[in-house]
């Protein structure tokens, strides 16, 4: 997937680099830094670290993995958050982001994470943070072919916008039923029952005859009207919508080989949370985006609280996935895209 974001030591991530939140100097800190630093072998990192420092804030260095898993570590300054002068402090941030993807891609990296860098005790708001983190990786991910995570270790570091949040929250209340599930099927076998002690019951409802004249051409009928394929149906939303390709796969967080597969495959049918990237990528309202969930034999279900924060995102037609994905991060929801 092209971007996700994830609850993992990121020492632990199998990727081609992983992103180490610096300073100046490059010497081994506290918190990630420290982790990332003893994962690799400490008194190895440093040595590469000493001959490339100091950085200034907002750049970033790449130096072997050494003993993790991510054959690269890239060091990345991040600012200490200014109050007075959040516009610069923003602007740093983003380079240090935009200078770690471009070494990341200079040296033939396909994936790289990330932690939130300036989170901690440079003291950036973790929800601005978080915006100029996804602004940057967003961008980037238009011209370039490449996976991303952030990693989160622990989830109170991950702060969405509460006006955001609260809004999901009341959307969530109005329509969620899993609260009532136990009562809704206690009247249904309540209903069952009822029904078997009825003077027709189900028993004595006559089946049809498959044999009978008529039935068999009946059935071929029906099968010979089935929908068009999910992918003729894609490509023609992609036409009415005025879109690209590369648009729409882009702006649904899944990769291009998912999407070719999905274009091509004349039988193949995506999963619901590709199918709803999709229709988020496509701008769909939400009948729109019933009929194409349909047409893969998938349903929108206010008993799924993952479905209900997505319907949310569409009835209010906002259609940023990074967006959508950050808040069923928070709510423990598998994310979108392929």
């Amino acid at each position: 997937m092209p971007f996700t974001i994830i609850r993992q030591d990121i020492t632990q991530m199998e990727v081609d680099a992983i992103v180490n939140a610096a300073n100046t100097d490059l010497a081994m800190g506290g918190g990630v830094c420290g982790a990332i630093f003893k994962a690799a072998g400490a008194r190895q990192l440093q040595a590469a670290c000493t001959k490339a420092a100091p950085i200034q804030t907002g750049e970033a260095v790449i130096t072997p993995g050494f003993g993790l898993k991510a054959k690269y570590v890239i060091h990345a300054v991040g600012p200490v958050y200014r109050r007075g002068n959040p516009e610069q402090s923003a602007a740093l941030l983003r380079s240090a982001y935009m200078q770690s993807l471009r070494l990341a891609a200079d040296h033939g990296c396909e994936s790289i994470a990330f932690p939130l860098i300036s989170s901690g005790i440079y003291g950036y708001p973790k929800d601005k943070a978080l915006l100029v983190a996804t602004g940057a990786i967003r961008d980037f991910l238009q011209d370039h072919e490449m996976s991303v995570s952030l990693a989160v270790y622990d989830p109170a570091s991950f702060v969405v916008g509460e006006k955001l949040l609260g809004a999901v929250a009341s959307y969530i209340d109005e329509r969620y039923i899993n609260e009532h599930s136990g009562e809704r099927r206690q009247l249904l076998e309540a209903e069952m029952d009822a029904l078997n002690e009825a003077d027709f019951p189900l028993a004595s409802i006559p089946l049809p005859d498959l044999a009978a004249p008529g039935f068999g051409a009946g059935l071929d009928d029906l099968v010979g009207n089935l929908d068009e394929p999910f992918s003729h149906t894609l490509l023609r939303l992609i036409d009415k919508k005025g879109k690209t390709d590369a648009e729409v796969y882009k702006r649904a967080n899944i990769d291009r080989k998912l999407f070719s597969k999905i274009r091509t495959g004349k039988d193949y049918l995506p999963g619901k949370r590709t199918i709803l990237a999709l229709a988020v990528a496509l701008e769909l309202n939400l009948a729109e985006t019933d009929d194409l969930l349909e047409r893969a034999g998938y349903a929108l279900s206010h008993s799924q609280k993952f479905d209900v924060i997505i319907e949310y995102f569409i009835v209010n037609s906002r259609y940023d996935i990074f967006e959508i994905n950050e808040v069923l991060f928070q709510y423990d929801q598998p994310l979108l895209g392929g």
